[in-house]
C-alpha cells in the first residue's frame, strides 16, 4: 500500500504546478498574438498616418494634423492599446465615412477593468466650466486631449508630459494667452522658474478637472474662497516659510474688518486678489506692484473713495501680539491687562459681596 500510494502522491503534488505553467505559456502566447495583431494593426494605420504631411481641415478652418509619431506612440501610456481601442468606430481599414472624435470615457471611469485611473474624472469635467462650454458647443472649448495629447500622453509625474508641473502654464496658456502672459510677470512664476516647485501654477489654485468659474460659488476662486485657497500654501511653514516668507499674513487677515467681513458672507469686501492681484502678483517692492507703497491709495481707493497717502503709512497685516506692531501691540497690551484686572476687581467684588452677605445671614441666626 505504501509503494502504491507513493506514485499518486507525487502526480497530485506535481498537477498544480503543471497547471500554473500551462496556464502562463497559454497567457505568454495570448500576449504575443495579441501584440503580434497590435503590431500588424498598427503597420496597417501607419501606412496613412506615418505620413507627416497627412492633415484635415475643419469646418472651424483650423487645420488638424492625422499624422501619428510611431515613437510618442510607443513611449506613451497607451503604448499597449490599438489604434481601435479608441478610434472604435473604425471596423474596416482602409476607412471611409466620418470618424466621431475620440471618447475617452469608454475606458476612464470609476471601476473600469482596463487599468485607467480609477476616478469619476469625466463627472467632474462635465461639471467644469470648459466641459459646460463643449457641451453647449463651443468648438474650442477644451477637451482631453487638448490637455493631455493626442499620441504623446504621459503620466503627470513624467517630465515630458503636458500635464507635468512644469508644463502646466504653457499648456493652459495656449488658449489663456493673455493670462499666460500675466503669469509670466508674477512672482510665482519667477519663483517656480527659478526651481521652487512649489510655487503656485495655474491647477494650484483653479483646481484640475473641475474648474469652475470664478463667479460660481463652487469655485477655488470664488470671492469668499480666495483666502482659503491662498492659504493653502500662504498658511504653510512647510511651503512658503522654508523661503523666508512669513504666514502670520492668512491669520492677521483672518482677524482684520476684511477677513471677519468674508466669514460673515460678505461678497464685496477685499480678499487677497483684491489688493495682491489675479495672475499678475509682484512682490512689494516691485514699483508695479498693487502694494507697492507709493500704489497703495489707489490700491485701496478702488474701495474706499479718497483714499490718501496716509493708507500707505501704516502697517497693513498687523498682528498686535507682536512688538513690530509699534503702537497699536502697546494699546492692545494695555487693554489686555485693563480687561483682566477689571474682571478680576469684579470678581472680587462680587465674592467679597457674597462672603459678607452670607456672613449676615449667620449672625441673624
Amino acid at each position: 500500500m505504501r509503494g502504491s500510494s507513493a506514485p499518486g502522491g507525487r502526480g497530485r503534488t506535481a498537477a498544480p504546478g503543471l497547471a500554473a505553467g500551462l496556464a502562463a505559456l497559454l497567457g505568454g502566447l495570448a500576449l504575443l498574438l495579441l501584440g503580434a495583431a497590435g503590431a500588424e494593426a498598427l503597420a496597417k494605420c501607419l501606412v496613412c498616418h506615418g505620413k507627416p504631411t497627412l492633415s484635415k481641415r475643419l469646418s472651424s478652418g483650423r487645420l488638424l494634423s492625422l499624422f501619428v509619431d510611431e515613437k510618442q506612440l510607443k513611449e506613451s501610456v497607451h503604448a499597449a492599446r490599438v489604434c481601435t481601442d479608441c478610434q472604435s468606430d473604425i471596423t474596416v481599414i482602409p476607412h471611409k465615412g466620418e470618424i466621431k472624435r475620440v471618447s475617452c470615457v469608454r475606458c476612464h471611469f470609476k471601476g473600469n477593468p482596463v487599468g485607467a485611473p480609477q476616478k469619476d474624472i469625466y463627472v467632474e469635467y462635465a461639471k467644469s466650466v470648459h466641459g459646460i462650454a463643449a457641451a453647449a458647443g463651443n468648438t474650442r472649448a477644451p477637451v482631453c486631449q487638448d490637455c493631455h495629447g493626442n499620441h504623446n500622453i504621459r503620466a503627470p509625474r513624467d517630465a515630458a508630459s503636458q500635464m507635468n508641473k512644469a508644463h502646466i502654464p504653457e499648456t493652459c496658456g495656449r488658449c489663456h494667452l493673455q493670462v499666460f502672459g500675466d503669469y509670466r510677470e508674477s512672482v510665482h512664476w519667477q519663483a517656480f522658474a527659478s526651481g521652487k516647485k512649489d510655487s503656485a501654477v495655474c491647477t494650484d489654485c483653479h483646481g484640475e478637472h473641475s474648474i469652475r468659474s470664478h463667479a460660481s460659488p463652487e469655485s477655488s476662486t470664488y470671492v469668499s474662497r480666495v483666502p482659503e485657497t491662498c492659504s493653502k500654501c500662504h498658511a504653510s511653514v512647510a511651503v512658503v516659510g522654508k523661503y523666508g516668507i512669513k504666514t502670520e499674513q492668512v491669520a492677521t487677515y483672518g482677524r482684520s474688518f476684511h477677513g471677519i467681513a468674508i466669514k460673515y458672507g460678505e461678497k464685496t469686501v477685499a480678499n487677497c486678489a483684491s489688493c495682491h492681484g489675479v495672475h499678475d502678483i509682484r512682490p512689494s517692492s516691485d514699483p508695479r506692484s498693487a502694494v507697492y507703497i507709493e500704489n497703495i491709495p489707489k490700491t485701496c481707493g478702488k474701495c474706499h473713495t479718497g483714499a490718501n497717502v496716509n493708507y500707505a503709512k501704516g502697517k497693513i497685516h498687523v498682528d498686535p501680539t507682536q512688538k513690530e506692531a509699534g503702537a497699536v501691540y502697546w494699546v492692545s497690551l494695555f487693554f489686555k491687562w485693563l480687561t483682566i484686572s477689571v474682571m478680576v476687581g469684579l470678581t472680587a467684588h462680587i465674592g467679597l459681596d457674597l462672603f459678607r452677605r452670607l456672613r449676615r445671614r449667620g449672625a441673624a441666626q
